[in-house]
């Protein structure tokens, strides 16, 4: 059947969802985006998503289109015209159509919402790692704001692609590394200590990483938030990649040098796992 998307209270062929040309997250990457997993039929961290989403929108002085309520219930019914079993559903609002200028359109411009639904095969077990390379960080400095304002991250995901990698690791000026191109990166020490880089406006506070982080504390595994540099993902035992889409995927190679003597972890298999069971 068709895929069917939503464009701004209307429930539209894919092929045929189109938004106006003078659209700012057309012109000026003015607007934000979530990507929400399903699983087995099941949401995952959709309240997460939504709550990080106002926030993105709080951030940038924009408002939302839809109240919550309402937003629940066009994700619901986009689900089921596409009977969405396994897959992700991506939505987008901007800040609406108006006379292409820099400065903010008038207050009464309706801002815009997009949603579309992706069929995926999400696979219940990692059966290998990945290889990853790292990349110079360029992004802006409000990073902790989900926009649709990617490319450098387009950027170090086709470097990654060119070398034939899973993913890119962004490194910043002072040598810490920040994340991946659209994904948390996380490792373990040979202290068996999962460290993630702390929350703040380096980098995205990916949702899955708050679920990832909290299933951590539930199996009594310690977890620190701090810095860390390349050559410390390079001595790890273990490093992994949490997203909506990755889930927790184990890295096996960084730039070609193995990690964990390339073999997966066995704190990324055990995570994939419960974030798999969990809602």
């Amino acid at each position: 059947m068709s895929r069917i998307a939503y464009v701004n209270g209307q429930y539209l062929p894919h092929s045929a969802a189109s938004v106006h040309i003078e659209d700012r997250g057309y012109q000026f990457a003015d607007g934000v985006y979530e990507v929400i997993t399903m699983i087995n039929g099941h949401l995952h961290d959709c309240d997460g998503h939504l709550k990080r989403l106002a926030r993105s929108l709080s951030e940038l002085k924009m408002s939302s289109p839809v109240s919550e309520p309402i937003m629940r219930m066009i994700i619901s019914r986009l689900i089921r015209l596409n009977h969405l079993k396994n897959g992700t559903i991506y939505l987008q609002v901007t800040r609406g159509v108006a006379r292409r200028d820099h400065k903010f359109p008038a207050a009464d411009t309706r801002p815009s919402l997009v949603m579309t639904v992706k069929h995926l095969k999400l696979a219940t077990q990692q059966p290998k790692g990945v290889k990853t390379i790292t990349v110079a960080d360029q992004r802006w400095a409000r990073r902790d704001i989900k926009t649709v304002q990617l490319l450098p991250n387009c950027l170090a995901k086709q470097a990654a692609f060119e070398k034939g990698a899973y993913e890119a690791i962004m490194v910043m000026p002072d040598g810490s590394v920040s994340e991946g191109s659209s994904s948390n990166v996380w490792m373990v020490t040979k202290n068996d200590v999962i460290v993630t880089r702390p929350a703040d406006s380096d980098i995205l506070n990916g949702i899955t990483r708050q679920a990832v982080y909290q299933l951590a504390e539930d199996r009594q595994m310690k977890v620190e938030e701090r810095r860390f540099t390349e050559d410390e993902l390079y001595q790890a035992k273990e490093v992994f990649l949490t997203s909506a889409t990755s889930l927790v995927t184990s890295v096996t190679t960084i730039n070609d040098t193995e990690i964990g003597e390339g073999m997966m972890g066995e704190v990324a298999i055990s995570l994939r796992a419960d974030y798999l069971s969990h809602q």
